[in-house]
């Protein structure tokens, strides 16, 4: 369900707020041959998908996508990862998801690469809202938000119109 009440982003700011977040993560890679993108299943994996069309479109970069497999409900569950290890291991890595609430989600995704070693290891967000339960933060954010804890922050994508939006 879309409104078009407490519209925090619209389409037109989401292509800006992704375009400038790719513009980061290249800067921030600019040394490197590869940097892997990888997406936290549901909206992460299409942010990070947006994320690496801009991306290719920017730089020189060799971009790969990941998508990791969390159970938002059960982040204990065993992570997955669409890629194997040896795919991203001494590689710069950006973990992606859309929002970042309690920080949960992000803070499980992080835990799962802390087993890799890494040559790098940023992490990106659309919306960073400031009510977070771990001590994790987006290196990259589109925009932060001081909300509520009642409050909700729902993204959508899609092929025509994205939206963000306060419930």
């Amino acid at each position: 369900m879309t409104t078009t009440n407490n519209v925090i982003l619209d389409a037109k700011e989401i292509e800006q707020k992704i375009k400038r977040i790719a513009y980061q993560i290249y800067e921030a890679n600019s040394n490197e041959k590869e940097v892997v993108i990888a997406g936290i299943i549901g909206n992460g994996s299409i942010f990070a998908e947006k994320l690496v069309d801009t991306l290719l479109k920017i730089s020189t970069l060799k971009v790969t996508i990941c998508e990791v497999r969390i159970d938002k409900k059960n982040p204990l569950k065993p992570i997955t990862t669409s890629i194997d290890v040896d795919d991203y291991k001494n590689k710069s890595l950006v973990l992606v998801d859309d929002v970042l609430s309690s920080g949960t989600t992000l803070i499980y995704g992080i835990k799962h690469f802390l087993d890799v070693p890494l040559k790098r290891f940023k992490t990106a967000v659309l919306v960073n809202r400031n009510h977070k339960k771990y001590p994790v933060k987006a290196d990259f954010k589109g925009i932060s938000l001081s909300t509520s804890i009642k409050e909700h922050v729902q993204v959508e994508f899609s092929k025509n119109k994205s939206i963000a939006y306060l419930m």
